[in-house]
Protein backbone atom coordinates (compact mmCIF):
# COMPACT_ATOMS: atom_id res chain seq x y z
CA UNK A 1 0.00 0.00 0.00
CA UNK A 2 1.59 3.49 -0.54
CA UNK A 3 0.88 6.94 0.56
CA UNK A 4 -0.98 8.81 -2.17
CA UNK A 5 -1.50 13.05 -2.03
CA UNK A 6 -4.52 14.20 -4.31
CA UNK A 7 -4.23 17.49 -5.02
CA UNK A 8 -7.44 19.76 -6.56
CA UNK A 9 -9.66 22.72 -6.03
CA UNK A 10 -12.55 21.22 -6.46
CA UNK A 11 -13.69 19.38 -2.73
CA UNK A 12 -16.32 16.67 -4.40
CA UNK A 13 -13.67 15.31 -6.61
CA UNK A 14 -10.30 15.24 -3.98
CA UNK A 15 -12.71 14.04 -1.58
CA UNK A 16 -14.03 11.16 -3.93
CA UNK A 17 -10.40 10.26 -5.08
CA UNK A 18 -9.29 10.00 -1.77
CA UNK A 19 -12.17 7.23 -1.13
CA UNK A 20 -11.41 5.30 -3.35
CA UNK A 21 -8.21 5.10 -2.47
CA UNK A 22 -9.03 4.68 1.16
CA UNK A 23 -10.98 1.59 -0.17
CA UNK A 24 -8.09 -0.10 -1.79
CA UNK A 25 -5.97 0.61 1.04
CA UNK A 26 -4.33 3.60 0.78
CA UNK A 27 -3.14 6.59 2.43
CA UNK A 28 -4.75 9.38 1.45
CA UNK A 29 -4.20 13.14 1.93
CA UNK A 30 -6.16 16.21 0.32
CA UNK A 31 -4.79 19.78 -0.91
CA UNK A 32 -6.91 22.03 -2.41
CA UNK A 33 -3.67 23.82 -4.23
CA UNK A 34 -0.42 23.21 -4.74
CA UNK A 35 1.06 25.77 -1.57
CA UNK A 36 -0.99 23.23 0.40
CA UNK A 37 0.47 20.01 -1.46
CA UNK A 38 3.87 21.32 -0.96
CA UNK A 39 3.16 21.89 2.94
CA UNK A 40 2.26 18.06 3.07
CA UNK A 41 4.95 16.59 0.83
CA UNK A 42 7.40 18.55 2.93
CA UNK A 43 6.00 16.62 6.28
CA UNK A 44 4.86 13.16 4.66
CA UNK A 45 6.37 10.65 3.12
CA UNK A 46 4.49 10.48 0.13
CA UNK A 47 4.76 8.26 -2.93
CA UNK A 48 2.29 9.36 -5.49
CA UNK A 49 0.62 12.60 -6.20
CA UNK A 50 -2.19 12.93 -8.31
CA UNK A 51 -2.88 16.15 -9.37
CA UNK A 52 -5.77 18.20 -11.21
CA UNK A 53 -4.15 19.92 -14.31
CA UNK A 54 -5.86 23.22 -14.03
CA UNK A 55 -5.74 25.11 -10.02
CA UNK A 56 -5.56 28.37 -9.26
CA UNK A 57 -2.01 29.93 -9.25
CA UNK A 58 0.83 26.82 -9.56
CA UNK A 59 -0.93 24.60 -11.84
CA UNK A 60 -0.87 20.25 -11.73
CA UNK A 61 1.99 20.57 -14.36
CA UNK A 62 3.47 23.97 -12.59
CA UNK A 63 3.97 21.39 -9.31
CA UNK A 64 4.88 18.36 -11.23
CA UNK A 65 7.78 20.67 -13.08
CA UNK A 66 8.72 21.85 -9.61
CA UNK A 67 8.77 18.68 -8.03
CA UNK A 68 11.03 16.98 -10.66
CA UNK A 69 13.49 19.44 -9.25
CA UNK A 70 13.16 18.96 -5.86
CA UNK A 71 15.98 15.91 -5.43
CA UNK A 72 15.73 16.20 -1.65
CA UNK A 73 11.74 14.71 -2.23
CA UNK A 74 13.27 11.90 -3.76
CA UNK A 75 11.21 10.18 -7.06
CA UNK A 76 7.44 10.76 -6.68
CA UNK A 77 4.99 9.08 -9.00
CA UNK A 78 2.94 11.90 -10.70
CA UNK A 79 -0.44 11.54 -11.97
CA UNK A 80 -2.15 14.14 -13.83
CA UNK A 81 -6.23 14.41 -13.93
CA UNK A 82 -7.24 16.27 -16.66
CA UNK A 83 -10.20 16.77 -19.50
CA UNK A 84 -7.67 17.72 -22.05
CA UNK A 85 -6.69 14.85 -24.80
CA UNK A 86 -4.84 16.31 -27.48
CA UNK A 87 -1.31 14.81 -28.08
CA UNK A 88 0.30 18.40 -27.68
CA UNK A 89 -1.72 18.39 -24.02
CA UNK A 90 -0.07 14.88 -23.46
CA UNK A 91 3.92 15.96 -24.62
CA UNK A 92 3.66 18.88 -22.48
CA UNK A 93 2.55 17.15 -19.37
CA UNK A 94 4.93 14.05 -20.41
CA UNK A 95 7.83 17.11 -20.72
CA UNK A 96 7.34 18.27 -17.11
CA UNK A 97 8.25 14.69 -15.60
CA UNK A 98 4.48 13.35 -15.50
CA UNK A 99 4.68 9.79 -15.49
CA UNK A 100 0.47 8.84 -16.21
CA UNK A 101 -2.42 10.49 -16.93
CA UNK A 102 -6.28 9.76 -15.51
CA UNK A 103 -9.35 11.21 -17.57
CA UNK A 104 -12.26 13.18 -16.26
CA UNK A 105 -14.61 12.54 -15.54
CA UNK A 106 -12.69 9.77 -13.08
CA UNK A 107 -13.63 5.94 -13.44
CA UNK A 108 -12.76 4.23 -10.28
CA UNK A 109 -11.93 1.64 -12.10
CA UNK A 110 -9.16 3.31 -14.33
CA UNK A 111 -8.18 5.04 -11.01
CA UNK A 112 -7.57 1.61 -9.26
CA UNK A 113 -5.69 0.52 -11.92
CA UNK A 114 -3.41 3.54 -12.75
CA UNK A 115 -2.31 3.40 -9.00
CA UNK A 116 -1.77 -0.33 -9.19
CA UNK A 117 0.89 0.53 -12.35
CA UNK A 118 2.47 2.96 -10.33
CA UNK A 119 2.67 0.57 -7.63
CA UNK A 120 4.81 -1.81 -9.91
CA UNK A 121 7.23 1.23 -11.27
CA UNK A 122 7.86 2.49 -7.64
CA UNK A 123 8.77 -1.23 -6.61
CA UNK A 124 10.98 -1.68 -9.35
CA UNK A 125 12.70 1.71 -8.55
CA UNK A 126 13.11 0.26 -4.91
CA UNK A 127 14.52 -3.24 -5.85
CA UNK A 128 16.85 -1.47 -8.02
CA UNK A 129 18.12 0.52 -5.17
CA UNK A 130 18.11 -2.83 -3.08
CA UNK A 131 20.56 -4.60 -5.27
CA UNK A 132 22.66 -1.56 -6.43
CA UNK A 133 23.29 -1.19 -2.17
CA UNK A 134 24.10 -5.24 -1.88
CA UNK A 135 26.51 -4.85 -4.76
CA UNK A 136 27.96 -1.89 -2.74
CA UNK A 137 28.61 -4.19 -0.19
CA UNK A 138 30.74 -6.64 -2.51
CA UNK A 139 32.55 -3.42 -3.29
CA UNK A 140 32.64 -1.31 -0.23
CA UNK A 141 36.55 -3.41 1.03
CA UNK A 142 38.02 -1.61 -2.40
CA UNK A 143 38.42 2.01 -2.11
CA UNK A 144 40.24 1.90 -5.56
CA UNK A 145 37.17 0.76 -7.19
CA UNK A 146 35.81 4.45 -7.81
CA UNK A 147 32.56 4.59 -9.43
CA UNK A 148 33.08 0.77 -11.23
CA UNK A 149 29.66 -0.33 -10.57
CA UNK A 150 27.90 2.76 -12.41
CA UNK A 151 30.52 2.70 -15.01
CA UNK A 152 30.12 -1.23 -15.78
CA UNK A 153 26.36 -1.27 -15.27
CA UNK A 154 25.69 1.34 -18.25
CA UNK A 155 28.06 -0.49 -20.52
CA UNK A 156 26.02 -3.92 -19.79
CA UNK A 157 23.03 -1.67 -20.94
CA UNK A 158 24.40 -0.26 -23.94
CA UNK A 159 25.41 -2.95 -24.95
CA UNK A 160 22.60 -4.81 -24.74
CA UNK A 161 20.48 -2.18 -26.52
CA UNK A 162 22.62 -2.60 -29.08
CA UNK A 163 22.57 -5.93 -29.46
CA UNK A 164 18.70 -6.22 -29.26
CA UNK A 165 18.74 -4.55 -32.53
CA UNK A 166 19.71 -8.51 -33.90
CA UNK A 167 16.59 -10.00 -34.25
CA UNK A 168 17.58 -13.46 -33.63
CA UNK A 169 19.01 -12.29 -29.95
CA UNK A 170 15.17 -9.75 -29.64
CA UNK A 171 14.31 -13.77 -29.75
CA UNK A 172 16.17 -15.04 -26.77
CA UNK A 173 15.30 -12.41 -24.07
CA UNK A 174 12.47 -10.59 -22.70
CA UNK A 175 11.48 -6.96 -23.73
CA UNK A 176 12.83 -5.26 -20.81
CA UNK A 177 16.38 -7.42 -20.88
CA UNK A 178 18.80 -3.75 -21.27
CA UNK A 179 16.90 -2.93 -17.98
CA UNK A 180 17.44 -5.80 -16.19
CA UNK A 181 20.69 -6.27 -16.70
CA UNK A 182 21.19 -3.02 -15.84
CA UNK A 183 19.64 -3.65 -12.60
CA UNK A 184 21.31 -6.98 -11.97
CA UNK A 185 25.34 -6.45 -13.32
CA UNK A 186 26.38 -4.47 -10.48
CA UNK A 187 25.75 -7.76 -8.30
CA UNK A 188 28.27 -9.93 -10.78
CA UNK A 189 30.76 -9.61 -7.65
CA UNK A 190 28.40 -10.17 -4.74
CA UNK A 191 30.36 -13.75 -3.66
CA UNK A 192 33.60 -11.45 -3.07
CA UNK A 193 31.72 -10.70 0.48
CA UNK A 194 32.97 -14.46 1.36
CA UNK A 195 36.49 -14.54 0.16
CA UNK A 196 38.79 -13.43 3.03
CA UNK A 197 40.30 -10.20 3.33
CA UNK A 198 43.79 -12.15 3.53
CA UNK A 199 43.13 -13.06 0.29
CA UNK A 200 40.59 -10.65 -1.33
CA UNK A 201 43.34 -7.43 -0.06
CA UNK A 202 46.31 -9.11 -0.86
CA UNK A 203 48.42 -6.27 -2.54
CA UNK A 204 50.75 -8.49 -3.99
CA UNK A 205 50.14 -11.37 -6.58
CA UNK A 206 48.05 -14.44 -5.58
CA UNK A 207 49.97 -17.90 -5.35
CA UNK A 208 48.28 -21.18 -6.39
CA UNK A 209 45.94 -21.61 -3.29
CA UNK A 210 44.70 -18.16 -2.85
CA UNK A 211 43.76 -17.61 -6.31
CA UNK A 212 41.72 -21.18 -5.77
CA UNK A 213 39.78 -19.25 -2.98
CA UNK A 214 39.42 -15.85 -5.10
CA UNK A 215 38.04 -17.99 -8.08
CA UNK A 216 35.29 -19.28 -5.33
CA UNK A 217 33.06 -16.09 -5.35
CA UNK A 218 31.35 -16.82 -8.53
CA UNK A 219 30.14 -19.89 -6.78
CA UNK A 220 29.31 -18.28 -3.56
CA UNK A 221 27.28 -15.04 -5.44
CA UNK A 222 25.44 -17.81 -7.87
CA UNK A 223 24.83 -19.81 -4.16
CA UNK A 224 23.56 -16.50 -2.67
CA UNK A 225 21.15 -15.40 -5.08
CA UNK A 226 19.93 -18.88 -5.89
CA UNK A 227 18.80 -19.12 -2.43
CA UNK A 228 17.16 -15.69 -2.59
CA UNK A 229 15.36 -16.83 -6.39
CA UNK A 230 14.27 -20.21 -4.93
CA UNK A 231 12.11 -17.89 -2.22
CA UNK A 232 10.87 -15.78 -5.14
CA UNK A 233 11.05 -17.66 -8.11
CA UNK A 234 9.16 -15.21 -10.57
CA UNK A 235 11.63 -12.73 -10.17
CA UNK A 236 13.81 -12.55 -13.28
CA UNK A 237 16.15 -10.23 -12.33
CA UNK A 238 17.66 -12.47 -9.52
CA UNK A 239 18.05 -15.05 -12.37
CA UNK A 240 20.05 -12.92 -14.26
CA UNK A 241 21.97 -12.04 -11.53
CA UNK A 242 22.98 -15.27 -10.45
CA UNK A 243 23.75 -16.23 -14.12
CA UNK A 244 26.05 -13.38 -13.95
CA UNK A 245 27.20 -13.90 -10.93
CA UNK A 246 27.92 -17.61 -11.63
CA UNK A 247 29.48 -16.93 -15.22
CA UNK A 248 31.44 -13.63 -16.15
CA UNK A 249 34.64 -15.26 -15.79
CA UNK A 250 34.23 -18.25 -18.07
CA UNK A 251 35.33 -17.64 -21.48
CA UNK A 252 34.56 -17.87 -25.35
CA UNK A 253 37.14 -20.77 -25.73
CA UNK A 254 36.15 -22.44 -22.76
CA UNK A 255 39.45 -21.69 -20.83
CA UNK A 256 37.71 -19.47 -17.94
CA UNK A 257 36.25 -20.52 -14.53
CA UNK A 258 34.57 -22.09 -12.50
CA UNK A 259 33.07 -24.57 -15.04
CA UNK A 260 34.83 -23.99 -18.26
CA UNK A 261 31.97 -22.94 -20.54
CA UNK A 262 32.01 -22.30 -24.23
CA UNK A 263 30.80 -20.34 -26.53
CA UNK A 264 27.01 -20.15 -26.07
CA UNK A 265 26.81 -22.12 -22.93
CA UNK A 266 27.63 -19.42 -21.16
CA UNK A 267 24.31 -17.24 -20.92
CA UNK A 268 24.45 -14.21 -22.51
CA UNK A 269 24.04 -11.72 -19.72
CA UNK A 270 27.19 -12.71 -18.61
CA UNK A 271 28.91 -12.36 -22.07
CA UNK A 272 28.01 -8.99 -22.48
CA UNK A 273 29.33 -8.07 -18.33
CA UNK A 274 32.42 -9.90 -19.24
CA UNK A 275 33.63 -7.32 -22.16
CA UNK A 276 31.90 -4.20 -19.27
CA UNK A 277 33.59 -5.30 -16.53
CA UNK A 278 37.04 -6.07 -18.76
CA UNK A 279 37.02 -2.71 -20.19
CA UNK A 280 36.18 -0.85 -17.07
CA UNK A 281 38.95 -2.76 -15.20
CA UNK A 282 41.40 -1.49 -18.39
CA UNK A 283 40.64 2.21 -18.16
CA UNK A 284 40.68 2.31 -14.50
CA UNK A 285 43.89 3.16 -12.49
CA UNK A 286 44.63 0.91 -9.90
CA UNK A 287 47.63 0.56 -7.33
CA UNK A 288 49.32 -1.74 -10.09
CA UNK A 289 48.81 -0.03 -13.20
CA UNK A 290 47.85 3.12 -15.27
CA UNK A 291 44.21 3.52 -16.70
CA UNK A 292 44.72 2.18 -20.04
CA UNK A 293 43.23 4.73 -22.83
CA UNK A 294 40.33 3.52 -24.99
CA UNK A 295 42.01 2.72 -27.57
CA UNK A 296 44.33 0.53 -26.25
CA UNK A 297 41.46 -1.23 -24.48
CA UNK A 298 39.62 -1.63 -27.53
CA UNK A 299 42.53 -3.15 -29.10
CA UNK A 300 42.95 -5.72 -26.47
CA UNK A 301 39.11 -6.47 -26.83
CA UNK A 302 39.41 -7.11 -30.05
CA UNK A 303 42.33 -9.08 -29.26
CA UNK A 304 40.43 -10.83 -27.47
CA UNK A 305 37.16 -11.52 -29.66
CA UNK A 306 36.63 -15.38 -30.22
CA UNK A 307 38.65 -16.70 -27.61
CA UNK A 308 37.96 -14.16 -24.59
CA UNK A 309 34.85 -12.40 -25.66
CA UNK A 310 31.60 -13.49 -27.65
CA UNK A 311 32.55 -11.84 -30.98
CA UNK A 312 28.69 -10.56 -30.98
CA UNK A 313 29.44 -8.88 -27.95
CA UNK A 314 32.69 -7.38 -29.22
CA UNK A 315 31.11 -5.96 -32.48
CA UNK A 316 28.44 -4.23 -30.63
CA UNK A 317 31.09 -2.79 -29.01
CA UNK A 318 32.78 -1.31 -31.89
CA UNK A 319 29.48 -0.27 -32.99
CA UNK A 320 28.83 2.10 -30.18
CA UNK A 321 32.09 2.68 -29.22
CA UNK A 322 31.41 6.74 -29.03
CA UNK A 323 28.59 6.10 -26.40
CA UNK A 324 31.25 3.80 -24.70
CA UNK A 325 33.71 6.64 -24.31
CA UNK A 326 30.65 9.10 -23.40
CA UNK A 327 29.78 6.84 -20.52
CA UNK A 328 33.30 6.47 -19.35
CA UNK A 329 34.19 10.43 -19.53
CA UNK A 330 31.26 11.67 -18.05
CA UNK A 331 31.23 8.92 -14.83
CA UNK A 332 35.24 9.43 -14.40
CA UNK A 333 34.49 12.83 -14.15
CA UNK A 334 31.58 12.41 -11.68
CA UNK A 335 33.41 10.24 -9.22
CA UNK A 336 33.20 11.37 -5.81
CA UNK A 337 35.97 10.27 -3.31
CA UNK A 338 34.74 11.31 0.80
CA UNK A 339 38.66 12.72 1.35
CA UNK A 340 37.34 14.26 4.59
CA UNK A 341 36.22 11.07 6.10
CA UNK A 342 39.07 9.14 5.19
CA UNK A 343 41.43 10.91 6.74
CA UNK A 344 39.03 11.52 9.87
CA UNK A 345 39.11 7.68 9.39
CA UNK A 346 43.32 7.32 9.33
CA UNK A 347 43.40 10.04 12.14
CA UNK A 348 41.76 7.57 14.16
Amino acid sequence: MMNILVVDDDFSSRTIIQKILKQEGHTAWTAEDSQEALDILQREQVNVVISDWNMPGMTGIDLCRYLREQVSLGYIYFIIVTSRATKQDMLEGLSAGADDFLSKPIEPVELILRVRNAERVLALETTSVTLFSLAKLAESKDLETGNHLERMREYARALAEQLMKDPAIRKEVPPRFPEIIYQSSPLHDIGKVGIPDYVLLKPGSLNDEEWAIMKKHTILGAETLQATLNMYPGADFLRLARDIAWAHHERWDGSGYPRGLRGEEIPLAARIVTVADVYDALTMKRVYKSAYSHSVARGIIIEGSGKHFDPRVVQAFLDIEDNIVQIKDNLLNAEVVNTPLLNEMSMD
